[in-house]
């Protein structure tokens, strides 16, 4: 069983991955970076009610978590998604949910044999 230190120190580093995620423009920008693959600024707008300055702002907010990147091409930057930090988040999660199968199957076995 992990050790409590361990469990806190590893959800400090997903923290700010699961924030970045929270905002629905941001989910919607980095979907767009999954199925579409490295776009300009501009181009993650999607239809979102954001100005180019805000934007840009939530943009380095998921730079920021580690899920994206980019470099400059010309006056403009190409954003690219991180996969890698999309993998630790999902490896959290997995941890997480097999903690709450095992909790759950132990309260299951407990209300089972006390009911006979």
């Amino acid at each position: 069983m992990p050790k409590r230190a361990e469990i806190i120190g590893k959800l400090s580093m997903a923290a700010p991955i699961f924030a970045a995620l929270g905002d629905p423009v941001r989910l919607g920008m980095l979907a767009r970076l999954c199925k579409d693959g490295p776009l300009p600024t501009i181009s993650l707008q999607g239809g979102a009610d954001v100005t180019r300055q805000g934007l840009t702002k939530h943009l380095h907010v998921l730079e920021d978590a580690g899920l994206v990147s980019s470099n400059r091409v010309g006056r403009d930057r190409q954003w690219q998604i991180r996969p890698q930090q999309l993998a630790a988040a999902r490896d959290y999660l997995d941890r997480i949910s097999a903690q709450w199968d095992l909790r759950l199957e132990r309260l299951r076995a407990f209300v089972e044999n006390d009911a006979d």
